[in-house]
């Protein structure tokens, strides 16, 4: 991997790490301490670069270039570099971090206010410190109300107190005549250092109030009923997928959402068939359903089995051609949760690597999930005027049995076994059954082409038994086809290379690539933005559960 992508791919951890550290708020905490902490780092290291390179330049007479103002300044370029340091690990409570960054914040304004007192340095002239410690202490105010959650009360209190010992320090150090006579020049410092002092923590506090109450709107639009969104995980046309976590079970769950845009009367009623069906299946090769309902404000959702690992297209950009042990064995998997759907009257019609996904589950590996029955067929159900269409072409092009294509009403569950062929071809070479330049032409190879043979396609020979299983539910007519899952399953048991991936080998493979894996789901999820969708975003507390 070149150094463009590992940037590419840090830079979307960190917008994955803000998405989810904000649904958790000791993490969103640690989080935000860390940057407050490293912006003000890199804000006076640059201070301390600037203000040594002009001393070099324009030498002022009688000044000492290592003098105490100078030491403390780089002392506190240290102090927050550990602070960053420090907020960045792990295991830190609530309380622990509010202490950390309030004292850090306290202490840095004390070490600045004392600043005007050293006049060593520079003579006389000690009063011209107290505008840079102004100045110092206004950035610390701000960049900390601007990065740390914090209610507008506590930001107040801060800033005062980070104020009011400058103000003391100017009474002493304001080096000018009063303009008013019976007034000591001493009270005109302290008094004008008070009250800049106190507009900083008012100003702060605003800030504070500002974008403090921004995050409890963004986490009040997260929470959707007892599940709190996370970040998106993927997307499709019947709605976008977030993680999710559950208040009470604390399990890792997918949420599906049903977009506001596409939230018409047929939307719904499909969506709401979407997870009407798939909740009827049990077979644990098959993505579990867990709840279902709608906000009050009208946005359908439904709760999912999340699933932590890659899809089976990702499986091949990552490893390349699988070797044909490897695919019975996911196909295999993938024909048992289909043969369960099809004896219901369900077929998927959306078959395609994609959405077969691929975990580990209890200790084991290689599990196959076939998810996203978002264009489910109930064969045994009459027709509804809401969902159906005429002439519509359902599913993906590269997957698309011929009879999707000339008879879609006539689709059953041999349709599903001629897109699982298309997918057993995909794992076996690295590429489509057919491809082409526009739809128009993939789908008339489906029509019309005889495909070539893995072995062929590959330039070497591939286990003879599977190879003819693959070809034959590629065959144009459905007739042709293995006659359902269950038979396509024994048909694949039955080859030699079967049971030659072993649970050891599976788990091998995922110990040795976790990198690859977890850097695959960075990057799925960097094109998806791992920021909450603007729909995401009017979720409202409360959520009813049907």
């Amino acid at each position: 991997m070149d150094k463009a992508e590992r940037k590419r791919l840090a830079a979307a951890k960190t917008g994955m790490s803000s998405a989810a550290a904000m649904a958790d708020p000791v993490a969103y905490l640690q989080r935000r301490v860390a940057l407050f902490a490293k912006s003000l780092f890199f804000f006076f290291l640059g201070v301390n670069v600037l203000d040594a390179g002009l001393t070099g330049i324009f030498w002022i007479e009688g000044a000492i270039f290592f003098s105490p103002t100078r030491f403390a300044t780089v002392a506190i370029v240290l102090i927050f570099g550990l602070i960053w340091w420090f907020a960045r690990r792990p295991g830190h409570s609530e309380g622990m971090l509010r202490v950390l960054e309030t004292l850090a914040t306290v202490f840095i304004c004390g070490i600045f206010s004392v600043f005007p007192l050293d006049d060593q340095g520079m003579g006389e002239i000690s009063h011209l410190m107290i505008p840079f410690s102004n100045f110092a202490i206004a950035a610390t105010l701000m960049v900390r109300a601007a990065v740390v959650p914090s209610t507008a009360l506590r930001t107040f209190v801060i800033g005062v107190v980070c104020s009011v010992p400058l103000a003391v320090v100017a009474g002493y150090s304001y080096d000018v005549a009063s303009p008013v006579a019976h007034i000591d020049r001493s009270t005109i410092g302290w008094t004008f250092s008070l009250v800049q002092g106190l507009l900083y923590a008012v100003v702060a506090a605003i800030i504070s109030k500002i974008i403090f109450g921004l995050e409890a709107k963004v986490r009040a639009a997260m929470q959707l009923g007892q599940y709190t969104l996370e970040e998106k995980i993927g997307e499709g046309g019947m709605g976008a997928v977030y993680r999710a976590r559950h208040a009470l079970l604390r399990r890792p769950t997918a949420i599906k959402l049903l977009p506001p845009d596409k939230a018409g009367e047929r939307a719904i009623a499909r969506f709401e068939r979407e997870v009407q069906q798939t909740s009827r299946l049990t077979h644990p090769n098959t993505v579990a359903i867990y709840d279902f309902g709608h906000t009050p404000d009208g946005v359908f959702y439904y709760a999912m089995e999340y699933i932590d690992g890659l899809s089976l297209d990702e499986l091949v950009q990552l490893t390349g051609p699988l070797p044909p042990a490897r695919v019975i064995h996911l196909l295999v998997q993938a024909a048992e949760a289909l043969a369960e759907a099809h004896d219901i009257g369900l077929i998927h019609r959306d078959i395609k690597p994609a959405n077969i996904a691929l975990c580990q589950r209890g200790g084991v590996a290689d599990v196959v999930k076939v998810v996203d029955f978002g264009l489910v067929k109930d064969i045994a159900a009459p027709a509804d005027v809401r969902l159906s269409t005429t002439a519509t072409i359902t599913g993906t092009p590269l997957y698309l049995a011929p009879e999707s294509l000339t008879d879609p009403d006539t689709v059953d569950g041999r349709t599903d076994l001629y897109a699982l062929g298309a997918v057993g071809y995909y794992l076996l070479t690295g590429e489509p059954v057919f491809d082409g330049k526009t739809m128009v032409e993939v789908c008339g190879h489906h029509l019309h082409s005889v495909p070539e043979s893995p072995s062929e396609r590959l330039g070497s020979p591939i286990d003879d038994e599977l190879e003819a299983i693959v070809l034959a539910c590629l065959q144009k007519k459905a007739a042709d086809r293995p006659a359902d899952g269950h038979a396509l399953r024994d048909e694949l048991l039955a080859c030699e290379a079967a049971g030659a991936w072993s649970r050891q080998d599976a788990t091998s493979w995922w110990e040795r690539n976790t990198d690859a894996i977890n850097e695959f789901q960075v990057s799925r999820r960097s094109e998806l933005s791992s920021q909450l969708s603007k729909h995401a975003l009017t979720v409202a507390i409360g959520a009813r559960t049907q």
